[in-house]
């Protein structure tokens, strides 16, 4: 059990307010991350696009905005895949939206959802 959970990878979505705001989010939300590496402002940008919403804001990647306890864009680029990345919603604050990774076998487990997320985004 230890070892499952120090491999959970968990991240703070920002620049929600650019998009829809942080009310679109709640708990349980599929995320899709979606790198952007010819972004202007960062080279380890990650996008995150939500089903019916589009784009709703990108991972955090700097001192000021990554949430203690998870992972910058940066440190969580090189671990996902380019076309299968998503996280899920576990905690949102009056400031905050954090998501959880989601692993390779869990992927696949929701994907045998025909109506889950994964599957439209």
């Amino acid at each position: 059990m230890n070892e499952e959970k120090n491999n959970e990878k968990y991240v703070s979505i920002i620049c929600f307010n650019q998009f829809h705001g942080k009310k679109i989010f709640k708990i349980g939300s599929i995320l899709k991350l979606i790198k952007e590496p010819d972004n202007s402002h960062d080279g380890e940008a990650i996008r995150v696009e939500m089903r019916y919403a589009g784009k709703v804001g990108y991972l955090a990647n700097s001192t000021q905005t990554v949430v203690r306890g998870t992972m910058s864009s940066g440190r969580v680029y090189d671990k996902i895949d380019d076309e299968d990345a998503y996280a899920i919603v576990k905690f949102i604050s009056h400031q905050n939206v954090i998501a959880k990774i989601i692993e390779k076998d869990k992927l696949e487990e929701l994907k045998k959802d025909p109506e889950n997320d994964v599957n439209y985004i």
